[in-house]
């Protein structure tokens, strides 16, 4: 046998490692609840595997075994899964590369105590074991290979990893658990307050198992001592004779398959339960969505909507929450056929009696029945979200701030629902800086002459509200929409229209506010040679030069064309190193304000005016720090002004 080799932990895994040792959760006993889910997934891949290597099937099927030695303070999980060889402990436990280790020290790094959720939520449940656990072992033997491994740490920023000995597949996890007898508290001179719960105990490890592992649908054994009557050999009880202590193998969880059971038989708390155990998650969902579908097609959906979007949700590496079964016989884990992407935030799971058990990845693309199924689950998610919209707005809110750049995704993509999603809108508008809107309630409120929905995109309210764009909407007591996401600048063009009034950027082309508004054909002719010099100073800078009917109080903006992309937009795209053509929006100049007067009667006066073209500089300038554009020469820009100043 070889040598025990030993590995230094990557340091972001040192660093978790010294977070959980240190008491970081109060719910400690969530251990157990991550190994249980570890050893449940283990057996479920082993099964798909076992679809194309029929003789790696568990035998007997899967099992995962709880064992407790009391004298040695001991606490194993053994399962029958797929298990692992040297390098996938290595790659799965000792580094960064499979786990949420940076994410999940990001999302605690300003937090003094973090909640239990996160420790699931990030894919670095194993590591829970230290919470409990002076040194831990793992024996392990992978499908179809003939060597075991062993691995061991004791949480101090190193392990060894050797070959073990291991008849069957399958991985075993030991803890070496912290001090909690009672007697070794008062040898240490502790106080009892500071020990911890005896996690050998039978009745903690069944209060554990039935609080968040009952659904698992393997069985979850355990050894335990019974006092029992006396037997004859007839097998009847003996008269008289003393009880007996008995050893036996009892299933500590239900292994009921809640989404097969009928939904008026479910209380909420186990709903809570078994998606605590799907996603890993600690918090309650938002929603849940159970039904079953009879007929041509039968299959049974059992879906959530969470309270919080998970750590990886825009990542490419990104997984579904959709578990596919077939016969309750697990088939892949994250079946992104069944769910569009702009619905990925929704977990749970769908089994059908209709679907092969040899179904892959490459085949699941093209198969009837998904196609089927999927159309029916988005039917339902988005329908769930309608629902919450119209009878528990707050609920919807939490919804919407946690996933509304998800759910904007639909736009790009979805046809046959494009209208529900436009209903499910939410946004800041003009005239309530405290309260969401939706584009229905905004339609109600639109004046009687009001033909267009009018919106302004840009990093925030704070930006848009004191826009100059707004000055004519404002003087009309027009309500102006505020997308701030940046998905929006994109989304608001595939929404187009809604009650059959089209969506109008108070930033882009010009805005027909009735004939009042109307530039007044003297003014046309009155600034025509200005607007003819500025635009040939300008033209490196700008595409036109013209008079603005959505101008009030400032002097000049830069309006885009319909087409073209607003400044923040093209902003994060460069930020991005996406490359972006540079666009040349329009100059727009306030007819009405005492500046352009000036300007014009100096023009009149003397054309050639060498400060003429130093104000024109200023004007774009001007005009491009209002619309967050970056300045040509900020320098000349800046020099300009003291002098002027």
């Amino acid at each position: 046998m070889s040598q025990p080799e030993k590995i230094e932990f990557q340091t972001e895994i040192r660093q978790i490692l010294d977070l959980v040792i240190h008491s970081l959760y109060t719910h400690k006993e969530i251990f157990l609840r991550e190994l249980i889910s570890n050893a449940s997934d283990a057996i479920d891949k082993l099964r798909f595997e076992a679809l194309t290597h029929h003789d790696w099937a568990p035998k007997g099927g899967g099992k995962i075994r709880i064992e407790t030695d009391a004298a040695a303070n001991t606490l194993s999980v053994v399962d029958n899964g797929i298990g692992m060889n040297r390098e996938e402990l290595i790659s799965n436990i000792g580094t960064i590369a499979r786990s949420g280790s940076k994410e999940f020290l990001k999302a605690i790094a300003d937090r003094q105590n973090a909640p239990p959720e996160l420790i699931g939520q990030f894919g670095v449940g194993f590591y829970s074991a230290f919470m409990v656990a002076d040194r831990v072992t793992i024996l392990t033997r992978r499908a179809g290979e003939e060597k075991a491994c062993k691995w061991e740490s004791a949480g101090d920023g190193t392990f060894t990893i050797e070959e073990g000995e291991k008849p069957e597949t399958g991985t075993t996890i030991t803890l070496h658990l912290k001090r909690s007898k009672i007697d070794d508290i008062v040898d240490s001179g502790e106080a009892e307050s500071d020990r911890e719960p005896d996690f050998t105990e039978e009745w903690k490890i069944r209060e554990i198992v039935r609080k968040y592992s009952d659904f698992i649908q393997y069985p979850v054994t355990m050894m335990v001592q019974r006092d029992e009557p006396a037997m004859d050999a007839e097998g009847k009880p003996v008269p008289g004779a003393a009880m007996v202590k008995v050893v036996k193998e009892e299933t500590l969880n239900s292994m009921k398959a809640l989404w097969a059971r009928p939904a008026k038989e479910i209380t909420k708390e186990e709903y809570q339960e078994f998606f605590k155990h799907l996603a890993h998650d600690w918090q309650e969902p938002l929603s849940t969505i159970h039904f079953s579908a009879e007929g041509l097609l039968e299959y049974q959906a059992l879906l959530f909507i969470p309270g919080h979007a998970p750590f990886d949700i825009f990542t490419p590496e990104r997984h579904h929450g959709i578990k596919l079964y077939a016969k309750r016989v697990f088939i892949m884990d994250d079946c992104k056929e069944l769910i569009p992407e702009y619905l990925r935030f929704v977990k749970g799971l769908v089994d059908s009696a209709d679907i092969s058990l040899n179904v892959s990845r490459e085949t699941i693309q093209q198969n009837r029945q998904i196609v089927q199924i999927r159309k029916r689950l988005v039917r339902k998610v988005l329908d769930t979200l309608s629902e919450m919209k119209e009878k528990n707005r707050e609920e919807y809110i939490k919804f919407w701030d946690e996933f509304a750049r998800v759910l904007k995704e639909g736009f790009f993509t979805e046809d046959e629902h494009l209208e529900t999603l436009k209903s499910l809108l939410l946004f800041e508008t003009s005239a309530d800086p405290e309260k969401y809107s939706s584009l229905s309630e905004y339609v109600s409120r639109m004046p009687a002459e009001q033909k267009e929905i009018y919106y302004l995109t840009g990093e925030s309210r704070a930006a848009l509200e004191n826009s100059p764009h707004l000055e004519a909407l404002k003087a009309k007591n027009y309500e102006v929409i505020f997308f701030t996401d940046p998905v929006d600048e994109f989304a608001v063009r595939s929404i187009g229209k809604f009650d059959e009034k089209p969506l109008k950027s108070a930033a882009k082309g010009d805005l027909d506010l009735g004939a009042t508004e109307e530039k007044k054909p003297e003014e046309s002719a009155k600034y025509s040679s200005l607007i003819e010099f500025l635009t040939g100073r300008l033209k490196e800078q700008v595409r036109e030069v013209r008079l603005s009917k959505r101008l009030k109080s400032s002097a000049v903006c830069l309006v885009m064309d319909e087409s073209g992309m607003a400044a923040h937009v093209e902003k994060l795209m460069r930020q991005n190193n996406q490359a972006i053509p540079a666009q040349k929006r329009i100059l727009e100049l306030n007819p009405e304000h005492p500046l352009t007067e000036k300007l014009q009667k100096m023009f009149d006066e003397n054309r050639g005016d060498p400060r003429l073209s130093d104000y024109a500089d200023l004007l774009y300038g001007q005009a491009a720090l209002t619309e967050g554009v970056p300045l040509p020469d900020p320098v000349k820009f800046a020099n300009l002004v003291a002098r002027i100043m």
